[in-house]
């Protein structure tokens, strides 16, 4: 889907694989007026609009700016690690990614962290939802339904996305034969990153 990514600097998590590590400093990048940011995008022909991070919750002016785009008739995704609370944001599909043990250097720490249940249930309760796990190995997929059970509300299969971890085509490929099977065995979606296949992996795209 042509959408438009307007990303936030600013991340409460440090996952060792993060392929935007450049975005995880507050201070990063620039520092634009929100009309302004509303002018580029607007822009742009399409009406779909990413807020995604780092971890765009993080930042201030994030319920500004999903009000001022959403008046103006933008269908808005917002891209986050689900470990904050929605409290009510101008959303039209929330692609929460709940972040897997794997993702941090020190396996065993306290996983509150990077999972918190109360925030993932309010934006399952609150919104057009979907779930996308970063997969490295099939004993993921234990983690994955630990933290769907926890959730304790119904997620339906096909709201559940398998993302092979990776930021190249051929780490990503590596994976694709295992995880679509198991796709197909659980009804999960697997979830091809296009951007890396069509663009590589590099800012902008």
């Amino acid at each position: 889907m042509p959408s438009v990514f307007v990303r936030l600097a600013g991340c409460n998590l440090r996952c060792v694989w993060c392929d935007t590590a450049y975005a995880r400093d507050p201070k990063a990048g620039e520092s634009i007026p929100l009309s302004e940011v509303v002018r580029r995008v607007c822009a742009f022909s399409t009406r779909f609009v990413v807020l995604t991070g780092g971890e765009p919750m993080t930042a201030s002016c994030v319920f500004a700016l999903a009000t001022a785009l959403r008046e103006r008739g933008k269908h808005l995704t917002i891209e986050t690690n689900g470990t904050l609370p929605p409290d009510g944001i101008a959303c039209d599909l929330a692609s929460v990614s709940p972040k897997l043990a794997h993702s941090s250097a020190a396996l065993l720490e306290d996983a509150s962290e990077r999972i918190r249940h109360p925030a993932l249930a309010a934006w399952v309760d609150g919104y057009e939802c979907q779930l996308k796990f970063v997969i490295t190995a099939p004993e993921d997929l234990v983690e994955v339904r630990q933290i769907l059970a926890a959730i304790g509300r119904p997620v339906p299969p096909e709201r559940v996305l398998l993302m092979p971890q990776g930021t190249g085509r051929e780490v990503e490929h590596r994976h694709d034969a295992w995880l679509a099977e198991a796709c197909k065995e659980t009804g999960f979606r697997y979830c091809h990153r296009l951007h890396v296949e069509l663009f590589g992996n590099r800012r902008g795209v």
